[in-house]
C-alpha cells in the first residue's frame, strides 16, 4: 500500500510539473511580450472597482493649484488630491451620496478641518429618520470618522467612515466619505483654502 501511496504521489508531482512547464517556458520566451496586440489605450475601460479610476489631471478641472486642489469625481466614486507643489498626487476610493437629489456638484473650498469631528445631522436627515440625535460627540459611533474637512457650503464635508462598507457606495447624505486612514492622510495634506470641485 505504501508503494501505490508513492507511485501516486510521485504522479501528481510529475503532472503538475508537466503543466507548469509550458508557462514558465513561454514567460521566458518573447512570446510573452507579443508585438502584435492592441494598444492598451485603444480597448474600452474596465468599469468596474479600482480599474475603473483614471489618474486626472488638476488642469482640466482648476485655472491653479494655490494650496492644493481636491477633486471629488461622483461617477467613479473617487478622490484626487494634488498638491501646491505640483508633485503631490493622491487618489483614494470613496463614498459618494445616496441619489442626484442629495448630490452638490460644483466648485467650493475648505474652510475648516477636525480631528474626531462632531455629527449634526441635518433636519433633513432626522426627518428621514426621526430616531437621530441632535447631535453626536466624535468617536467610534459616530459616522463621519477620524476627519473632517468642512466645505464652503453648509453640512457638505470630506469625511471618513468607521463603516467601511460604504465606501466604493452611493451611501451617503451629500458628503464625501473615506476609509479613516485615507482620510488622516489627506487631513495631513489638505490646507484651509484647498480647492474643491465635486464633479
Amino acid at each position: 500500500m505504501t508503494s501505490k501511496l508513492i507511485t501516486r504521489r510521485a504522479a501528481l508531482m510529475g503532472l503538475g510539473a508537466s503543466l507548469a512547464s509550458p508557462p514558465l517556458l513561454r514567460a521566458q520566451s518573447s512570446d510573452a511580450f507579443p508585438q502584435s496586440e492592441e494598444a492598451i489605450s485603444d480597448q474600452p475601460a474596465v468599469q468596474r472597482n479600482i480599474s475603473s479610476f483614471r489618474q486626472q489631471k488638476w488642469q482640466d478641472h482648476f485655472d491653479a493649484l494655490g494650496v492644493g486642489c481636491l477633486l471629488a469625481d461622483v461617477a467613479s466614486r473617487a478622490v484626487h488630491y494634488w498638491g501646491e507643489d505640483g508633485e503631490t498626487y493622491r487618489l483614494y476610493p470613496s463614498s459618494v451620496p445616496m441619489s442626484e437629489e442629495l448630490t452638490k456638484r460644483g466648485y467650493t473650498e475648505v474652510v475648516r478641518k477636525a480631528k474626531n469631528p462632531r455629527w449634526t445631522p441635518t433636519a433633513s436627515m432626522r426627518e428621514r429618520d426621526p430616531s437621530l440625535p441632535q447631535r453626536l460627540e466624535g468617536g467610534a459611533g459616530n459616522p463621519l470618522g477620524t476627519r473632517g474637512m468642512y466645505l464652503s457650503w453648509p453640512a457638505y464635508l470630506v469625511h471618513g467612515t468607521h463603516d467601511t462598507r460604504k465606501i466604493g457606495r452611493q451611501s451617503s447624505s451629500g458628503c464625501i466619505g473615506l476609509y479613516n486612514q485615507h482620510v488622516e492622510q489627506l487631513y495631513e495634506l489638505v490646507k484651509i483654502g484647498t480647492k474643491v470641485r465635486i464633479l
